[in-house]
């Protein structure tokens, strides 16, 4: 059952993350409005692979600088401040997909990998996560077998939001491309997740 706990925390943050407009979703979302549908769902696979790899090297990071004594007496407040700082940047304004990307929106698997491969957003996007589930208590990735778990977590839940982006493009897009709620929400649930972790800090509850 832990397996699963830590797959679903995985899934659930991976698949939040995935939500704010980017160049991946909303190269997908073009895509699936233009009817490739096909092109659009080699794509999706091509970024929930990078996601594997990507999720694995942030929490070997994590567990590299965790070993360190300073950052061990103060995880708490490390993983507070890297939380809510992660919260802050993703309410800034998103940068609309460059030329780059957009000279590779008609293509599938490859060109998925490529632009997969050249966002590695996802290296310290899963370094704080991680820091912070692990500061709370609320994760432990012990054995292989729990690390390989999560991170299959965050590829799915990658795979599974822009999965839902093709299947309903046409109803998704106006919230996709101009809804500031939808645009926030991810933000404001990785704010809300560092404040907690700041009162939890100062306030040892």
């Amino acid at each position: 059952m832990y397996y699963l706990f830590v797959f679903s925390l995985g899934f659930f943050f991976s698949f939040i993350g995935s939500i704010p407009p980017g160049t991946l979703n909303v190269t997908i979302l073009q895509l699936a409005l233009q009817e490739k549908i096909e092109v659009a769902k080699r794509f999706a696979l091509a970024v929930a692979i990078v996601e594997y790899p990507y999720a694995w090297i942030g929490v070997q990071f994590e567990s590299w600088l965790s070993s360190s004594p300073m950052v061990v007496q103060n995880f708490q407040l490390i993983a507070a401040i890297v939380m809510t700082s992660l919260g802050v940047f993703n309410l800034l304004p998103s940068k609309p997909p460059t030329g780059f990307a957009k000279k590779f929106s008609e293509s599938g698997f490859r060109r998925g990998l490529a632009l997969s491969l050249l966002n590695p957003m996802a290296i310290p996007y899963w370094m704080g996560f991680t820091a912070y589930l692990k500061a709370q208590g609320w994760i432990s990735l012990s054995t292989p077998g729990l690390l390989h778990s999560y991170v299959l977590g965050t590829s799915v839940g990658a795979l599974a939001l822009l999965s839902l982006v093709i299947r309903f493009a046409r109803k998704v897009a106006p919230y996709i491309q101009g809804n500031f709620l939808v645009r926030t929400i991810p933000g404001l649930v990785l704010l809300v997740l560092g404040l907690y972790a700041f009162a939890r800090y100062f306030f040892k509850f």
